[in-house]
């Protein structure tokens, strides 16, 4: 079992940058392939970005694609999420996620997959 916790997040201006990481304990993090999800108000949880466990692979949803990297550093058994070029639309609670797979190199993108969940933390993009 692996426990998640998210770095606070913050308020923003459109055009700024924002850094989340997800910091995770109580397992082997290279076990997990990794995601982040949010979830705006009145709006169901989605998909932002995953890595698989290798961090060799990665996937973005189409809206954060060229703003967004996702990146894990094994050793520090930490995940990292870079916003840059923010619009008002990013505003949300974003949650990270690990889910247990076998395959190093599979990126997942389906909420099903992820196990263990962080608390979220809000990111508030203003205009």
């Amino acid at each position: 079992q692996v426990q998640l916790v998210e770095s606070r997040g913050g308020l923003v201006q459109a055009g700024g940058s924002l850094r989340l990481s997800c910091a995770a304990s109580g397992s082997t993090f290279s076990s997990y392939a990794m995601g982040w999800f949010r979830q705006a108000p009145g709006k169901e949880r989605e998909f932002v970005a995953s890595i698989s466990r290798s961090g060799r692979s990665t996937y973005y949803t189409g809206s954060v694609k060229g703003r967004f990297t996702i990146s894990r550093d094994n050793a520090k058994n930490t995940m990292y999420l870079q916003m840059n070029s923010l619009k008002p639309e990013d505003t949300a609670v974003y949650y990270c996620a690990a889910g247990t797979t076998a395959q190093t190199g599979q990126a997942m993108r389906i909420m099903g997959q992820y196990d263990y969940w962080g608390q979220g933390t809000q990111v508030t993009v203003s205009s």
